[in-house]
């Protein structure tokens, strides 16, 4: 066969020099042009010199053909008994190959109508499903033709070879038309088929985690950290996230004891990771052992102070006096005294003690550097407490009213804010992207001051007389009057 191809290769070169020393002759000349060949003299000129040229090419083209025949005549003379169809079948195959080419390209093109054609064409003189099909299927989804592109996919199922390219297409269009349960199973068994695919880990991952099978999600999880595809340290803080996650779930259908020991996985898993943390602590809580519970809080409070577990602490000892908190609360404010949830959470507790100058000492500068509606609220209980003007006191809530919240659990990815902690973001779906964060300047803030700070409630005197306007002192002014 390589020699035959390499015959077929020496008589195209020999032709065209042969066209080549011609032309050049008859450009040398200029007139007409003489051969002589075994005795016989001819004379042509440039006219018929060229029709001979095309004529040549012509009987060459043809004997090149016969010749080709005539070896595939030979072969099946000698057993080949395909050798005959496969000779005939050989143009029908270049031009399927053809029309697969320019299909592909029409597709990259971003020319559906005209890529569907031509993969049909190629389909039907091919034969070649493993490499056709696909071309017809996403050319069909790319011109709108989902129901082509659906026989297609199925097309492809009933090859092994082309079995999972068969699930893929059919997972993606059920995500597409929001049919989730479906999606989910085709999924499954995609991972089935290929379980070192990303892509088809993440869909299969965040499929579970929508549909709440926290203890599938956390077995994909496993595989992706078997396959390379996420570090050590990530798949710990994400596998404590869904650990988190199911442990909800249980506590939801009231499986106390089981919902424990899920929590404290978590926090085991991720210590850093609040919500696990605040729940592992409620989790030792139920059991009756306080010291773990500590234990628990004061090591998340030394990664990260947070609101949610200073409420867990307080349920330790829920009935204590605010001088007795204050003593045993020290466990988390001596841990991180510079943090600004620190400073903030202590002088809540001198308030609740009616401490107030020490309150003013330990909210610091926190109030003027990084003004917030809870620091705010925080300065105007202390000035109310030392006894400030009414005026002063208005001017603080006013300010605290208008502020920005503060940190808040923010999506890293969207930036959008949410009321509590969550493993998905709810506005762009991402896993294990909410941070405890100042939000954007843009973000809304509450407009109700006693959700952040009941302790002003602690002194009731009648309500004033509506105010329109309340002039704004700057802070350093309303320290100045206060003290």
């Amino acid at each position: 066969m390589m020699l035959w191809s390499l015959t077929k290769v020496v008589l195209f070169v020999v032709l065209i020099a042969a066209l080549a020393f011609g032309a050049g002759m008859l450009s040398e000349t200029g007139e007409a042009m003489r051969l002589i060949v075994a005795g016989w003299e001819f004379t042509i000129g440039p006219v018929q010199a060229v029709v001979l040229g095309v004529l040549t090419f012509i009987a060459v083209w043809l004997a090149l053909k016969v010749l080709g025949l005539l070896g595939a005549t030979f072969r099946f003379l000698n057993g080949d008994e395909t050798a005959i169809s496969r000779y005939f079948d050989r143009n029908r195959e270049r031009k399927g190959y053809k029309a697969l080419s320019e299909g592909l390209m029409a597709l990259a093109s971003g020319e559906p109508r005209l890529a569907l054609t031509r993969a049909q064409n190629a389909e039907r003189l091919l034969g070649k499903p493993e490499l056709t099909t696909l071309l017809v299927a996403q050319a069909a989804e790319a011109a709108g033709d989902r129901k082509r592109a659906t026989e297609a996919y199925k097309t492809l199922l009933k090859d092994d070879t082309t079995r999972f390219v068969g699930v893929r297409g059919l997972l993606h269009q059920k995500i597409a038309e929001g049919d989730r349960e479906v999606a989910l199973k085709l999924a499954e068994k995609a991972f089935e088929l290929r379980p070192k695919h990303a892509e088809t880990q993440d869909i299969l991952l965040k499929l579970q985690s929508d549909a709440g099978d926290w203890s599938g999600a956390r077995a994909t999880l496993g595989a992706k950290l078997k396959t390379g595809a996420l570090p050590k340290d990530v798949y710990r803080r994400r596998d404590a996230v869904l650990a988190l996650q199911q442990a909800r779930t249980v506590m939801d259908d009231d499986v106390s004891i089981e919902a424990r020991e899920a929590a404290i996985e978590a926090n085991k898993l991720s210590p850093d990771l609040i919500p696990a943390a605040a729940m592992a602590a409620r989790g030792y809580l139920a059991k009756g052992d306080r010291k773990h519970a500590t234990r628990v809080l004061k090591k998340a409070w030394e990664v990260l102070p947070h609101p949610d577990l200073a409420a867990a602490f307080a349920e330790i000892e829920p009935d204590e006096t605010p001088q007795d908190r204050l003593k045993r609360f020290r466990t988390l404010t001596n841990a991180r005294p510079d943090n600004d949830e620190t400073r903030m959470l202590l002088a809540e507790l001198l308030v609740a003690a009616e401490d107030f100058p020490a309150a003013r000492r330990a909210l610091d500068d926190v109030a003027t550097r990084d003004p917030t509606q809870r620091s705010l609220a925080i300065l105007a209980a202390i000035a109310r407490g030392e006894g400030a003007d009414d005026l002063i006191v208005r001017d603080l809530v006013a300010r605290a009213i208008s502020a920005p919240r503060g940190p808040q659990w923010v999506c890293d990815k969207c930036h959008a804010i949410h009321d509590g902690w969550q493993p998905v973001c709810d506005n762009c779906g991402s896993f294990d992207t909410l941070s405890w964060k100042t939000p954007p300047a843009h973000a809304a803030t509450s407009p109700v001051l006693a959700e952040l700070l009941p302790l002003m409630e602690a002194r009731p005197e009648p309500e004033p007389e509506p105010v329109p306007e309340v002039e704004q002192l700057p802070l350093d002014e309303i320290a100045r009057r206060a003290n």
